[in-house]
């Protein structure tokens, strides 16, 4: 039942009272990953509904042997089934959840009493067939985002009674066959819906809690998963609209750029779909940016000894001569930092991202004190590899273009291009593989605990990255997946 709960959790999400605007972020459940949940959901359903209660109940009948009373008690369901079942999305309002031909198996004890003294008692069993229950789902969210689902509309009829008596006088149980009929119809009826409004309350709400509305990455950033509309209308699969939003937990300001429209492809192999907006990547580029966390420094000790141009006065004076006669045998540091917002590019087959950024150097001085002695402006173009591992949208840069110019030189003119090859191996070496290992620890999915996704495909579109995936509820082996590009 758990993996039925988390996917009716991901049509709960699409109601907001936020209004229509272009999300972040959409994932689509398909008509796949519903009937794997209501494969998986119907033998704990099963359970719960077997709590049915089937009190003893007693009356009285007339038969050649003049007036009977009879009881049946001690009645004990030895068998609930659900055979055929159905989930199916109800455009803009949740879930229709059918059941049919459901049977119970049931037995008990029987006992009779005539006025002419005879009192017999024997066993029964009994068999109530075509069981059928419709089950309607309403789907909203509360303030924070989070989803709601209450039920709507329940209903459930019973076809057939067929009632087997065992026992001396055994016979007389056809004279009052309709009595318990009623009785156990009756019975059960009154208690089918009751049990599934109780199971939603006391089962999915709380698995619906789990969901990350809004999840810390660091001390300096969150992601909004908020749901910010309702779905669009879709018979074959619930499309979630969520807000996808990186920001700043100290100054949460909107960015100054606003989401693009996303049309997911009618793909329906997998059970589960997420479009992933540039939106998403480029409000957590804005955020960092905004926040200064995107400076980063190279000092001589972060280079591999093997690198014949170290980040000292001595290496860098056969480059630029003024810089060792004015600082001679100093230690060096540079300060890399962006001049803007990066901004990741999404297009069919490719991603990439030219983040532009300028490049302090300094002298460390006797006194620890740094001497700026020139400024760079750097403008790179690096290819993007994505993936999915654990949960999480994890990242790898490569680099494949650098371009530099002078701004600012306090040890007269030189040439730049001189310098190519040492900041080119720095921006490699050392910067590279830092940035790389932030990237590489991912940012969570919104997904509910224990929610695992498998056979995980990747697509670049345009603006949005396309994710397909299988969904299992509970502990599977972990796989990476990354797009090669």
């Amino acid at each position: 039942m758990a993996i039925t709960y988390i996917l009716v959790f991901s049509a709960a999400m699409c109601l907001s009272a936020t209004g229509a605007v272009n999300p972040g972020f959409v994932a689509r459940l398909t008509q796949k990953g519903l009937d794997y949940a209501r494969q998986q959901g119907m033998s704990v359903l099963q359970q719960e509904l077997a709590k049915v209660h089937i009190p003893d109940f007693s009356g009285s009948a007339h038969s050649p042997l003049g007036k009977i009373k009879y009881s049946f008690h001690s009645m004990v369901i030895r068998s609930f089934q659900l055979p055929s079942s159905q989930i199916s999305p109800i455009p803009n309002v949740g879930l229709k959840l059918s059941i049919s031909g459901a049977f119970i198996e049931i037995t008990g004890e029987w006992q009779i009493k005539t006025k002419l003294h005879i009192s017999t008692k024997g066993g029964f069993d009994l068999k109530v067939k075509g069981l059928s229950i419709s089950v309607g789902l309403k789907l909203g969210s509360d303030g924070s985002g989070k989803p709601t689902i209450a039920l709507s509309d329940c209903s459930c009829h019973i076809s057939d009674v067929d009632v087997h008596v065992s026992g001396k006088f055994g016979w007389l149980a056809d004279l009052f066959r309709h009595n318990i009929d009623n009785a156990l119809r009756k019975a059960i009826e009154s208690q089918i819906c009751p049990l599934v409004s109780n199971s939603i309350t006391s089962k999915l709400e709380p698995l619906l809690q789990t969901l990350p509305v809004t999840k810390k990455i660091d001390s300096v950033a969150a992601i909004d998963y908020s749901l910010v509309c309702p779905p669009p209308e879709g018979a074959e699969y619930v499309d979630v609209p969520l807000k996808g939003e990186f920001f700043e937990l100290a100054h949460h300001t909107p960015p100054p750029f606003s989401p693009p429209t996303l049309s997911l492809p009618v793909d329906h192999s997998l059970m589960v779909y997420f479009g992933v907006s540039d939106y998403l990547f480029n409000t957590a580029g804005f955020v960092y940016h905004t926040a200064g966390k995107l400076v980063f420094n190279v000092t001589d000790d972060m280079i591999p000894k093997d690198f014949s141009i170290r980040l000292n006065t001595s290496s860098f004076g056969t480059l630029i001569p003024q810089l060792s006669k004015m600082y001679p045998n100093m230690l060096m540091k540079l300060q890399i930092s962006s001049t803007s917002a990066p901004s990741l590019d999404i297009k069919p087959g490719n991603l990439s991202i030219s983040p532009k950024m300028d490049i302090q150097a300094y002298v460390i001085l006797p006194n620890a004190s740094l001497a700026p002695v020139f400024l760079l402006n750097l403008t790179t173009t690096a290819l993007v590899k994505v993936g999915v591992k654990s949960g999480q949208i994890a990242g790898n840069l490569e680099l494949s273009r650098v371009q530099m110019d002078l701004k600012h030189s306090d040890v007269g003119p030189f040439s730049v291009f001189i310098l190519s090859a040492a900041v080119n191996y720095y921006i490699s070496h050392v910067l590279l593989p830092q940035v790389n290992e932030i990237l590489n620890k991912g940012y969570p999915l919104p997904l509910l605990d224990h929610m695992q996704l498998t056979d995980v495909v990747l697509q670049p579109q345009e603006n949005y990255l396309l994710f397909g995936a299988n969904i299992q509820y509970g502990k599977v082996e972990e796989s990476n997946y990354f797009t090669e590009l």
